[in-house]
C-alpha cells in the first residue's frame, strides 16, 4: 500500500462518497478516507471477508452503524487510484484493518455520529458500601476476555474487575485477564485513566486476547477446580456470525480471528465438574453462544447473559466509553454505575440480599440501549439464581454495626487499600458471623413457633 494523502483527487472522491448517501444515511453513516493505494489483488480488511482490490484503488470506509460493535454492516467504496473514478462498492462487516499491529490512519471526513469526548459527569472515587461477601464454601474464579479491544471494552472489564475485587472480594490471583496485546493498549491507543473515577487502571492484564490465551486460561483452571467452586466468564470486544444458526464467533487479536462458539463451548466443556458457571457476553451476535455453552457446561448450574441475539449487533454508549449491556449488568452487580451513581432501581427483586444472575440480566435488559437485543439462558432455576457472593437467609444486622465502625476509614484511605484491609479482616469476621448465624437459626426456630401459636390463637 502506498500513501497518497496529498493527492488532489481526494476532494472529488470525498464529494462522490457523500453524494452516494441517501438523506437518512447522511445523518447516520460515518465516512473515512483511507490514505493509501491498495494494489490490484491486495486483500482489504480481515482475510476471511475475501475482499480484494480489482485494480489499484483508493478506499472510502462507510460505517453504517457507528455505535455498534463489529461485526456490523459497513461498506468499502473503491476508487481508481489514477483517475479517482468510482468503480466498486463491497459490503463488509469489519473495518479495513487486516492486523492491528500494522498502524492504520483512517481520516474521518463525515461524522454525523460522533462520540461525546470527556462528558462533564460527576465521579465518585469511593466504592458504594455493600456488606462484605463472606464465602464459606468453594473458591471463585474469573476469566475476563477481550480480543480486538477498543477503549470501551477495556473500560467495561475494568469496571467488572473493580467490582469483583472491591465489592465481592475475589482473590486477584484467581482472576485471569486476557486483552488485546496483553497490556492496557487498545485500538484507540494505550489507556491510562479509567473514565469511571479518573484514576489509573487497576486491572492486571495477564495475556493476549486470542484463542490460545483463552484456552491456556481454561487449562490453568482444570487442576484447581473443585466440586463446590464458582467460575465467572466474561467476553467483550467484537464478534459476528456467518449468517446461519450456530455460526457466531468471537474476534481475536491481532487480525480479527474467528473463535467459533462451538469451539469456545467445547473448551469450557473440558473443565472438571464444579458447582456453578455464570457467563456474561457483550460482543455482537453473542446470543449464538448461549445454547452451546449450556449444552457443554460441566457445572451443576449454568447461566448465560448476552447482549444481542445471534443475528444482531451489540452497541456502544454515546461517549464511546462503554458497552451499555456490559456496563449495566456490572452496575447491577456493583450496586452503582461506573461513576458511583445510584441505579435506576434495586435489581434485588426478591429481596434476599444478593444479586442473582437473572436479576443482573433483568436490570440490564430493563434499562438497555433500545438497539441491543439481550437474551438469557439458564440450565435450570439454579442457574438463574447464581450469585457472585455468599447465600444468606437472614438479615445481616451485624453488617449495620460493621458499616458504622468502618465508615470513618472508607474515605481516609485509597479504595484499593481499603479493599485489601477488608479482605484481610474477612476470615475472622467469617468465624464471628458463623456463630451469629447459628444463634440466629435457633432464634428463628423459636420465633417461628411463637408466631404460629399467635396465629392459631386468632385464626384457628
Amino acid at each position: 500500500m502506498k500513501e497518497v494523502r496529498d493527492d488532489p483527487k481526494f476532494e472529488r472522491i470525498q464529494n462522490h462518497a457523500f453524494e452516494r448517501l441517501s438523506f437518512r444515511q447522511r445523518e447516520t453513516t460515518n465516512l473515512h478516507l483511507d490514505p493509501v493505494v491498495y494494489k490490484k489483488g491486495e486483500i482489504i480488511g480481515p482475510e476471511f471477508q475475501k475482499i480484494r482490490a480489482d485494480k489499484d484503488s483508493i478506499l472510502v470506509f462507510a460505517d453504517d452503524e457507528p455505535f455498534a460493535n463489529f461485526g456490523h454492516p459497513c461498506r468499502y467504496l473503491l476508487y481508481d487510484a489514477d483517475s479517482g473514478d468510482f468503480h466498486a462498492e463491497r459490503p463488509a462487516r469489519f473495518p479495513p484493518v487486516r492486523d492491528v499491529r500494522e498502524p492504520r490512519d483512517l481520516i474521518p471526513f463525515h461524522q454525523p455520529k460522533k462520540f461525546i469526548e470527556n462528558p462533564n459527569l460527576f465521579k465518585i472515587r469511593w466504592p458504594i458500601w455493600r456488606c462484605p461477601v463472606l464465602w464459606r464454601e468453594g473458591t471463585r474464579y474469573a476469566i475476563l476476555y477481550s480480543g480486538m479491544s477498543n477503549k470501551r471494552h477495556l473500560n467495561d472489564m475494568e469496571f467488572l474487575y473493580r467490582t469483583l475485587i472491591d465489592i465481592y472480594h475475589f482473590d486477584p490471583s484467581h482472576i485471569q485477564v486476557l486483552s488485546y496485546d496483553g497490556s492496557l493498549n487498545t485500538q484507540d491507543g494505550v489507556q491510562t485513566n479509567w473514565p469511571g473515577d479518573g484514576t489509573a487502571y487497576r486491572i492486571q492484564v495477564n495475556d493476549q486476547g486470542n484463542r490460545a490465551a483463552f484456552e491456556r486460561a481454561v487449562d490453568n483452571l482444570k487442576p484447581k477446580l473443585r466440586a463446590d467452586d464458582t467460575v465467572l466468564i466474561h467476553c467483550n470486544n467484537h464478534g459476528d456470525y456467518d449468517g446461519t444458526p450456530g455460526s457466531s464467533y468471537l474476534c481475536t487479536y491481532p487480525s480479527w480471528g474467528q473463535y467459533y462458539n462451538a469451539d469456545f463451548s467445547a473448551k469450557l466443556g473440558e473443565l472438571p465438574h464444579f458447582r456453578q458457571l455464570i457467563v456474561m457476553l457483550e460482543q455482537c451476535n453473542s446470543g449464538g453462544f448461549n445454547n452451546s455453552i449450556i449444552a457443554n457446561s460441566p457445572a451443576g448450574a449454568t447461566s448465560v447473559a448476552s447482549a444481542a441475539v445471534e443475528s444482531q449487533s451489540s452497541y456502544v454508549s454515546a461517549d464511546g466509553n462503554w458497552d451499555p449491556f456490559a456496563r449495566d449488568w456490572i452496575a447491577a452487580q456493583a450496586g452503582h454505575n461506573p461513576f458511583g451513581a445510584a441505579l435506576a432501581f434495586n435489581p434485588d427483586s426478591n429481596g434476599n440480599g444478593k444479586i442473582e444472575a437473572s436479576e443482573a440480566f433483568n436490570y440490564a435488559d430493563t434499562v438497555r440501549d433500545p438497539l441491543d437485543s439481550p437474551n438469557f439462558s439458564q440450565s435450570s432455576a439454579a442457574g438463574g439464581a447464581i450469585g457472585l457472593g455468599q447465600d444468606y437467609h437472614i438479615w445481616w444486622w451485624w453488617c449495620i454495626i460493621l458499616r458504622e465502625i468502618l465508615e470513618e476509614w472508607r474515605f481516609r484511605i485509597p479504595p484499593e487499600e481499603y479493599g485489601r484491609r477488608l479482605r484481610a479482616l474477612e476470615p475472622e469476621l467469617a468465624k464471628l458471623t458463623a456463630q451469629i448465624d447459628a444463634h440466629s437459626d435457633t432464634l428463628k426456630q423459636e420465633t417461628t413457633e411463637h408466631i404460629r401459636k399467635l396465629v392459631d390463637r386468632h385464626f384457628a
